[in-house]
């Protein structure tokens, strides 16, 4: 049997991005990625002409994984530079295997007035609030994600034992609604674009979300080694110059941020047209500065709850030269 850093190599060696023939002098970042929500990535990936000094002064390679606790894995056998990561899979990549990254750049967030993670029950369903879960089952996309940590900790809040009282179950995104409407669930996580076609179709509906528990909560950031970012700091520091033009671009010329996103996750335009860099949409920065404090509580509210074995330290994470903004 390989071992997991082989077989998380073996995995993602498939999904690298071609990169065109370089001179030997250009140095090349290697950058993981995901769907969703990363934007301005998708700009700098299908329209790089844009960008004048990648290809010039240095190069990506973007390598494709199905999400960020994947990445920090990555992230920490420096098969990537830099990769999306989101507070959990950071928190817990330090803790457990001394992945040492600084957060550089901000990706999306959650807020009161655009789109929200939430939880659903069937539109007549006799739940009404959060005692009314005892004895359900619960739709989670991954266990140890932050979604799942943020329903436990506002079951919790509210009086449930989730060890006791509830069942977890595992459900992805795309077929989530499904399982509430079938009955394999009885409440599920709703992430866009799924909530928006549940939201369409009228048969569901929002029992609480995420606002109830942190707000403003930071989704995903942009974070590299630490390793690599002493070492080449130059090349970092034009990357995420180039993150935050490519953000800009999109929250100005939203047609263009539709168009790439569908090149990038074949969702049909038309669907993307109805919520994307809309208040349906996760909140975004044009100077992508990473809500460095919103993290930190993150971390605090989940070493309380138990979730990671130690208090962390924000600080151990910032190295104040190479944070968005960059001038």
């Amino acid at each position: 049997m390989k071992k997991p850093v082989q077989a998380m190599l073996a995995a993602v060696g498939a999904l690298m991005v071609a990169a065109p023939a370089l001179a030997a002098d250009v140095p090349v970042l290697n950058v993981g990625w995901t769907i969703p929500a990363e934007e301005a990535k998708y700009l700098m990936m299908k329209r790089p002409e844009m960008f004048p000094d990648l290809g010039k002064k240095y190069a990506i390679k973007w390598i494709q994984f199905q999400g960020t606790s994947p990445m920090a894995q990555a992230l920490r056998a420096n098969v990537t530079d830099c990769s999306t990561m989101a507070p959990v899979p950071l928190a817990l990549g330090f803790i457990e295997s001394g992945l040492k990254a600084y957060i550089v750049a901000q990706h999306v967030y959650e807020k009161k007035g655009n789109f929200t993670v939430y939880w659903a029950v069937k539109k007549d369903s006799p739940i009404k609030s959060a005692a009314d879960l005892k004895g359900k089952v619960l739709g989670v996309n991954t266990y140890g994600s932050g979604t799942y940590f943020n329903l436990v900790l506002w079951l919790q809040k509210n009086g449930i034992d989730t060890k006791k009282d509830v069942k977890f179950v595992e459900v992805g995104f795309p077929p989530m609604a499904d399982a509430i409407r079938s009955g394999r669930v009885d409440l599920g996580t709703m992430n866009q674009p799924f909530a928006l076609l549940s939201q369409e179709k009228g048969d569901l509906r929002e029992l609480a979300s995420q606002t109830e528990v942190q707000t403003p909560q930071v989704q995903i950031f942009e974070s590299c080694s630490k390793k690599y970012t002493d070492a080449h700091p130059e090349v970092v520091k034009d990357y995420v110059r180039d993150l935050q033009r490519a953000m800009e671009i999109v929250q100005t010329n939203r047609k263009l941020a539709v168009a790439v996103s569908s090149e990038v996750t074949r969702a049909p335009v038309a669907l993307l047209d109805k919520y994307l860099l809309t208040d349906k949409d996760f909140a975004r920065d044009e100077d992508m500065k990473p809500n460095l404090d919103s993290i930190q509580k993150t971390w605090d509210l989940y070493y309380k709850a138990g979730f990671l074995s130690r208090p962390l330290k924000i600080d151990d994470f910032v190295r104040k030269d190479i944070i968005a903004p960059i001038k």
